[in-house]
């Protein structure tokens, strides 16, 4: 899937998950927690193509999520790029295929999600606030660049760091701690494994059952049939997949909001 469309998703299942939290358990978020956790949600969904590096010194290639902070999230995209190949090289068993890259290799996996889920919500725990403050600020910008993906490319890469840093900046003055700070990371994770269902879906699959070895082989790519899979970029994708996200994220959005605006006008339903 393109940036845009995972970027999509990953806000749509937060919102959509807060709503049914709210609904069914009796959970109830503040809106900037709400908000919070929607855009750093929006951010992990494009996490994993980290691993998809470009050109660093021409400031072009790479995924949409490499070039968010022009030449530094490409260098570290190149970074990841090399680490996953590096664990792709030192894991693989005979029958997997010798590759040049590390897209689609070690940040696609669920031992991943985990891992940088836990992560954030320790480092989180362990500074406080100036972890949180970093953390928002990249999670932020990833998620700019992912839902107005048109705008990123017209601001340039100055433009959304410096939208990223006064937004993450802001949260750092309001956001509470307690429950707030385990949610980043919860976001985090869940933006990640949404990005993997989502590649899932296409015919070139990811590495979800990594690292069970299956017929000889470590990395097996797991994907829908190509019959049902979808193209990347297609119509399907572009217009239905994102038509439906778009719906149910408003109509989730709209959920959360209206209990409050009807109490606040001492209605009731």
């Amino acid at each position: 899937m393109m940036g845009p469309s995972h970027a999509l998703s990953g806000a749509t299942v937060w919102l959509a998950g807060s709503w049914a939290l709210h609904q069914f358990a009796d959970y109830e978020q503040s809106p900037l927690a709400i908000a919070v956790g929607t855009a750093v949600c929006a951010g992990a969904a494009l996490f994993p193509d980290l691993d998809l590096s470009g050109k660093v010194t021409r400031n072009q290639g790479g995924a949409t999520v490499a070039k968010t902070f022009g030449v530094v999230s490409l260098f570290i995209a190149e970074v990841v790029e090399k680490i996953s190949l590096g664990v792709y090289h030192a894991t693989k068993l005979s029958k997997d295929p010798h590759r040049n890259n590390g897209h689609r290799t070690l940040t696609h996996t669920i031992p991943f999600t985990v891992l940088v889920g836990w992560g954030t919500t320790a480092l989180c725990a362990a500074y406080g606030k100036w972890a949180v403050i970093g953390i928002l600020f990249f999670m932020i910008g990833l998620a700019l660049r992912g839902l107005f993906d048109e705008w990123a490319k017209r601001a340039g890469w100055v433009i959304v760091t410096l939208v990223s840093a006064a937004a993450a900046y802001f949260t750092f003055l309001n956001l509470p701690g307690d429950r707030g700070y385990p949610m980043i990371g919860l976001a985090v994770g869940v933006g990640c494994f949404v990005h993997i269902l989502g590649d899932m879906i296409t015919r070139s699959g990811v590495p979800i059952l990594w690292p069970i070895p299956i017929k000889r082989r470590m990395w097996r790519m797991i994907s829908l049939p190509d019959k049902i899979a979808i193209k990347t970029g297609s119509k399907v994708e572009t217009v239905v997949l994102r038509g439906v996200f778009t719906v149910i994220a408003l109509l989730a959005a709209a959920g959360l909001v209206a209990p409050a605006v009807l109490r606040r006008f001492d209605i009731e339903i």
